[in-house]
């Protein structure tokens, strides 16, 4: 969403040695200043919805301190050396609001990263008015009752799965949607999708607000995993396989599900009569590994690939791939529809609701397994997806958004022309 009337101009070279002069704080298990690890206490915790809230407080309060040292020195060094490049904004997760309080100690402006949606932290900051009037999001979490003012969101489509009690959940809210004295916002979306949800999110926040997505297309970094290493064997055996005929199942790093579900999915895609390409995850069963059902390797044969972990995004571009099943976390969601991917979505905590009801109805570029996983509706949503008319017909309106994200990024296009802007933007604070 563009939020200046300055005139848009060509990145030139100088407008990203500006850029590099950002210093990005970038959310992860071990938070970083530059290159080095700030200890963050939480090592040997588990990562999961119910205890975010915990989460967030510990990296908050064990990271502050040696982030303030490490900045510190490192401005120290910068001006004794009198390098070029120096720290003129901090950008910070939207969680690590540690990195906002060090800025406004040492007299720099900061900047918030969102990572997910506008229509996810629109749900989550419409909550606590959802309560004032009287509803119990937590306990109305599976209710297909519309909620009024979010469209197309049902309650059981609020972020609010797996998140323990309402209490906790809204002391997150209260973090996630308070910008306090941060100068500006960046979303990894991009006006063609989300563009009725941006202009209310401009609304609500009075600084300006800057959409860079997505961020696997403007900034081409390589990953960092921190799952397993990619097996790149998946993409030879993708080779042997005919176009838009192989459904990608894989549901991110942090969802977990149990034996019997796990049990449900194999002889789902077995009896699909489909090819697949399946990422079964370290601890997906649960923290301990996942046992397939006697013979269902015998019966899939070559018609299967199962892997650790898969390089996604060469996966999702690959020609056969015609399907994803996902999680629908927005980074999953943004690579699929990037490719021309449609999806079957199977979302479990926070904002994945939210995505898999806009994919759904909104988009209409997927189908919604139901929430207890049956081989029999799984087996069907993959034949929906891939070869029946349903399918082609999501195809063709997910290359039209695809489209219309290469527009966003081209010379002219609303993310193009927000990185502009955004560079102006700290250059002038």
């Amino acid at each position: 969403m563009r939020t200046t009337n300055r005139k848009h101009e060509k990145p030139t070279r100088s407008c990203f040695r500006a850029s590099r002069r950002l210093w990005m704080l970038v959310s992860s298990r071990h938070s970083t200043c530059g290159s080095r690890k700030l200890p963050d206490g939480i090592s040997s915790w588990d990562v999961s919805p119910s205890n975010l809230v915990r989460l967030a407080s510990a990296i908050n309060t064990n990271c502050r301190e040696p982030f303030r040292e490490c900045l510190s020195q490192m401005m120290q060094q910068q001006q004794e050396e009198k390098q070029h490049d120096q720290v003129v904004c901090i950008i910070y997760d939207f969680l690590m609001h540690f990195a906002e309080t060090v800025a406004n100690q040492m007299s720099l402006p900061s900047i918030i990263f969102r990572t997910s949606n506008a229509a996810a932290l629109l749900a989550l900051c419409k909550l606590p008015r959802l309560k004032a009037e009287g509803f119990n999001c937590l306990q109305d979490s599976t209710s297909n009752e519309l909620v009024p003012g979010l469209h197309p969101l049902r309650f059981k489509d609020l972020p609010t799965a797996s998140m323990g009690n309402l209490e906790n959940l809204l002391q997150l809210v209260a973090v996630v949607c308070n910008i306090r004295t941060s100068s500006a916002i960046i979303q990894n979306t991009m006006d063609c999708l989300e563009y009725s949800s941006l202009r209310q999110l401009q609304e609500h926040y009075s600084v300006p607000l800057f959409t860079l997505g997505p961020l696997h297309k403007m900034a081409l970094a390589k990953p960092i995993n921190l799952v397993s290493k990619d097996d790149n064997t998946c993409i030879e055996w993708l080779e042997k396989k005919a176009p838009n005929s192989v459904i990608y199942v894989s549901l991110g790093s942090i969802a977990r599900m149990d034996q019997n579900e796990l049990t449900e999915m194999a002889w789902g895609l077995a009896n699909s009569d489909q090819p697949f390409l399946w990422v079964i995850r370290p601890g997906l069963g649960g923290g301990s590994d996942a046992h397939l059902p006697e013979g269902f390797q015998e019966l899939t044969g070559n018609r299967g690939c199962i892997v650790k972990w898969a390089p996604q995004k060469d996966v999702l571009a690959h020609p056969a791939v015609g399907g994803f099943w996902s999680h629908c976390g927005w980074n999953s969601t943004l690579e699929s529809i990037s490719e021309g991917v449609p999806m079957i979505c199977k979302p479990y905590f926070v904002d994945q609701t939210v995505n898999a009801r806009y994919l759904t109805h909104e988009w209409g570029i997927g189908i919604e397994l139901d929430e207890v996983v049956q081989r029999t509706n799984v087996a069907k949503a993959i034949r929906r997806i891939l070869v029946e008319e349903e399918g082609s017909r999501m195809r063709q309106k997910v290359i039209a958004l695809k489209e219309q994200i290469k527009h966003c990024i081209k010379e002219g296009g609303s993310s193009y022309n927000s990185l502009n802007e955004l560079v102006q933007f700290i250059s002038s604070l």
